[in-house]
């Protein structure tokens, strides 16, 4: 397993409608680097945003999914997902206040 920093580990938030949605309930969604484990990506997120404390983390594989152009097939890039849910005593992720 590689040596992760806890700023290698979150990539960028996901900005769906159903991740927006999820916000109500205090989950957030981000895609993170597929070697993290969900230890540090709950250090990641703490560290990360101030005032966040998570309670607990859910991950997902997303594997890539077969493109093709043309005759030329491939396959887009394996990404991993992790939907983080904060405490209720916690602060709200800035990042998602704008949108």
């Amino acid at each position: 397993m590689a040596d992760l920093k806890y700023y290698d580990v979150i990539l960028k938030p996901v900005v769906t409608e159903k991740s927006m949605d999820a916000q109500a309930d205090r989950k957030y969604t981000f895609y993170v680097n597929p070697d993290a484990n969900k230890v540090q990506i709950k250090e990641a997120v703490e560290k990360m945003f101030d005032g966040a404390k998570v309670e607990k983390v859910y991950t997902m594989n997303l594997n890539g999914k077969n493109r093709r152009r043309g005759l030329a097939t491939g396959k887009t890039a394996a990404r991993k997902k992790a939907i983080v849910k904060l405490t209720a005593d916690s602060k709200d992720i800035e990042i998602f206040q704008g949108l």
